[in-house]
């Protein structure tokens, strides 16, 4: 057998119409769009985009959405088609599977869920800032040391964990009384958006707009051209909600029919708002007022700057009754942005239980609520410890790095699956392909070279982990190869874990030659962590081979 063997799109058609012992269809073509609108609206607009702008791009912020929303609409078409065609749960991960193989659908796999968990775990560490601006405003404080990781001068990040604990806990519950919730969340979500924009305009002074493509400072990726893609890079995170939508595919009534609507629906509409809200947040508070801890709660800054200066330049608020209204609505709505990435994470880990590449107890389904709840009790700890002791910086270019390589994984399974399966029903076709799965790629890639190093040694990192699950328990007990691997297939395993090694060793040593700060315990960790897994993979090359 070979880790190249793709799984017969027959009997992934058998594995979405087991309804009744499987996962409950229950969600709509307006049930899906409003899942992606929930997972896209927040994560950007609400948290990590003050920070792209104070750091990377300025008010220039509104291109790198642009530049985003460029390779999200070349990933997307891609997205539609598959999931019209293949309507499983697991997003990525299934098409993977169908069209590159096992291997290529582990690798996946496991990205979705660095993608999913790290995504998670950034929007709760926003969540808890916006919750100390509203608890503030009635003068209620907590102590910092509980609101912020070890490494931005705290001890734990206490409201971020609660929140991750019980969006989990709803999950478990049932996905209809989940999408019932997110429906009304998102509705009251994209109701404060508009209020943003249309009370927002009248208050933005040209005067923040200029520069609006602030000069480079000599450092890549602040400012300038190369600020402007790196922001883009950063904030590209933000559209993981039509990725999201994927994943729900098996839970959709008509998925083939449903699952393109709901993906490029949510799409559309959030671009448009990213883009506006973006706009006047830029223009209402210079960029370099989002520096600093409180900016992963933009709004509540912008929010403050919307109003009319006085003699001394003080300015007071305009609408003082709306802020803390505004603020609420935004916790509301990361909560459903926390709730679909939770979901998300949980179906791809589904998946892969179900192909035996993971244990089995997480494609157990609750003989009550019909959920993967074991599957949503394993992430509920881990995304909390992410969010706990990781600062939101780290998490969120985690996120855009995994759910970059996701896309470009899907845009090549696009071009392979019209090459070997050109016969296949399509309720949705790409168009303009192979022009349309090409620019995705490209677009997608770029962007990803545009990320600091840091995040690519992150990365290798949790791949090369990822591996070693892989090595040592997927190719064991996988269900469509019976654990019959060739010899020839567990020497590429163990020869493209030592190229990773490789890779990670010159990439820390590039990083540390490069880092304007001290890394010193980043670059030995990797050199160390590489080191150990050479001997692995040399070790179990070896032993195949002998």
């Amino acid at each position: 057998m070979s880790i190249w063997k793709r799984k017969p799109l027959n009997l992934l058609l058998e594995e979405a119409s087991e309804s009744e012992k499987g996962l409950k269809k229950t969600l709509t073509a307006s049930g899906l769009t409003a899942l992606g609108v929930g997972a896209i609206i927040g994560a950007g607009l609400f948290s990590i985009t003050g920070i792209a702008a104070a750091t990377n791009a300025g008010p220039a912020i509104t291109i790198s959405f642009l530049v985003a929303a460029l390779g999200c609409i070349f990933a997307g078409l891609c997205y539609a088609e598959f999931s019209s065609m293949i309507p499983v749960a697991g997003s990525a991960y299934t098409y993977s599977f169908a069209t590159m193989g096992e291997f290529v659908a582990w690798v996946i796999g496991w990205d979705l869920v660095l993608e999913y968990a790290v995504g998670a775990a950034t929007v709760s560490i926003s969540w808890s800032r916006y919750l100390g601006k509203f608890l503030g405003g009635y003068g209620i404080h907590i102590d910092d040391a509980y609101m912020l990781s070890p490494f931005e001068g705290g001890i734990i990040n206490i409201p971020a964990v609660i929140i991750v604990m019980i969006m989990s806990l709803v999950l478990m519950r049932g996905t209809k009384e989940s999408a019932f919730v997110n429906g009304l969340i998102v509705m009251l979500k994209v109701t404060v958006v508009l209020v943003f924009i249309a009370l927002g305009w009248q208050y933005i002074r040209p005067e923040n707009y200029t520069p609006y493509i602030p000069e480079n400072t000599g450092t890549f990726g602040e400012f300038g051209f190369s600020g402007i893609i790196r922001a883009a890079a950063i904030v590209f995170f933000a559209y993981i909600g039509f990725d999201a939508v994927s994943t729900a595919a098996q839970e959709a009534k008509n998925p083939k029919r449903d699952m393109p609507i709901g993906i490029l629906l949510s799409l559309g509409i959030c671009t448009l708002l990213y883009i506006l809200f973006a706009h006047v947040m830029t223009g209402v508070i210079n960029y370099q007022a989002f520096a600093g801890t409180d900016g992963i709660a933009p709004v509540a800054i912008a929010i403050d700057a919307m109003g009319h200066a006085d003699a001394s330049g003080m300015i007071t608020p305009a609408y003082p009754w709306l802020n803390n209204a505004i603020l609420l609505a935004i916790l509301a709505g990361y909560a459903s942005v926390i709730l679909v990435m939770l979901m998300g994470q949980s179906r791809v880990f589904f998946s892969m239980s179900k192909d035996g590449l993971m244990p089995k107890v997480f494609s157990e389904v609750h003989p009550k609520f019909r959920t993967p709840a074991k599957n949503n009790l394993l992430f509920m700890v881990l995304v909390s410890v992410f969010a706990a002791f990781v600062p939101a910086r780290v998490v969120g270019e985690m996120t855009s790095i995994g759910t970059l390589f996701a896309f470009i994984l899907v845009c090549i399974g696009v071009l392979i699956m019209r090459k070997k399966m050109p016969e296949a029903p399509r309720a949705f076709r790409t168009p303009l392909v192979p022009l349309v799965p090409i620019l995705g790629i490209a677009v997608c890639l770029f962007m990803m070279v545009f990320l600091p190093l840091d995040t690519w040694i992150r990365l290798i990192v949790w791949m090369m982990i990822g591996f070693d699950l892989y090595l040592f328990y997927g190719m064991k007990n996988s269900f469509l190869n019976k654990g019959g691997f060739t010899e020839k297939s567990f020497k590429f395993v163990s020869a493209s874990g030592i190229g990773m090694v490789i890779a990670l060793i010159i990439v820390a040593i590039v990083h540390h030659q490069t880092a304007e700060i001290d890394d010193t315990g980043l670059y030995y960790f990797s050199l160390v962590f590489a080191m150990l897994h050479a001997l692995i993979y040399l070790f179990t090359y070896k032993k195949k081979t002998a």
